[in-house]
């Protein structure tokens, strides 16, 4: 197993990565733990990547991997162009990854991610247990000269305390670049809470032939404000509660 305090490096995966308003806004923010608030219009993020070879990374080895959560506000990444999301399911095809990803708090299923390229047309999917569970169709075009860079943050759970975490990334998206379509296939899988709301709204999003991010070394406890004290209950003695009469008379 990995040492989940080791930094670990990922360059030039294939990655999709976008965001959309949801159908059910109640059920995306129930997902959200106590010290954290998702943005008021409930924006679901979803990101699904290959990294085809062993020689990509620092140790995880050739994985696919979707992670979905709920973008967050007042915890923006450095920069503040990018909001805090919290993962709330964690998809990976490695075991590798899942028990790095789990001791890091990641909430981890097993499952495969698969992402093809015909001309202008993408297909991507996210398989659990042997089931599609998420389908999009996207137009996507070619790299140019065009480098997105920056920082996300992602907050996760472990042993009772939420922890933060900057992951660092460089991108080279493709122009032009649509999303078509985003299907959530099992009504009764946990992960159908977060499906688009019809029409589709989407927030952000490219595609990328060759993104590179990491894994960062620490995680930061995310401090909780302590619920406020109860104010004590002034009691109404029996026997004016019995008579009627105002307490303070």
């Amino acid at each position: 197993m990995l040492d989940p305090a080791a930094p670990q490096l990922v360059v030039n995966s294939r990655t999709l990565y976008f965001s959309w308003l949801p159908a059910d806004p109640d059920a995306v923010a129930a997902l959200v733990p106590p010290g954290l608030c998702p943005r008021p219009d409930r924006q679901v993020f979803l990101n699904q990547y290959i990294v085809d070879d062993e020689t990509q990374t620092s140790g995880f080895g050739a994985y696919s991997l979707t992670y979905l959560g709920v973008s967050l506000v007042g915890v923006d990444a450095p920069g503040g162009l990018n909001p805090g999301g919290w993962w709330s399911h964690y998809v990976a095809s490695s075991r590798r990854v899942r028990e790095y990803a789990a001791a890091r708090g990641a909430p981890v299923l097993a499952g495969r991610t698969r992402i093809e390229v015909r001309g202008e047309d993408l297909l991507s999917e996210t398989e659990i247990d042997g089931t599609t569970v998420i389908q999009a169709r996207c137009r996507v075009g070619q790299t140019g000269h065009v480098i997105s860079s920056g920082h996300h943050r992602y907050f996760t759970r472990r042993d009772g305390q939420l922890l933060s975490s900057v992951y660092p990334f460089i991108a080279e998206p493709v122009a032009p670049f649509e999303i078509e379509s985003v299907e959530f296939l099992q009504p009764g899988h946990p992960l159908y809470a977060l499906r688009p709301a019809n029409p589709l709204t989407i927030g952000f999003g490219y595609y990328a032939p060759r993104s590179s991010f990491a894994y960062p070394g620490g995680l930061t406890v995310h401090p909780v404000a302590a619920p406020e004290p109860l104010r004590p209950v002034h009691q109404v003695p029996a026997n004016l509660a019995r008579s009627g009469l105002p307490s303070g008379s």
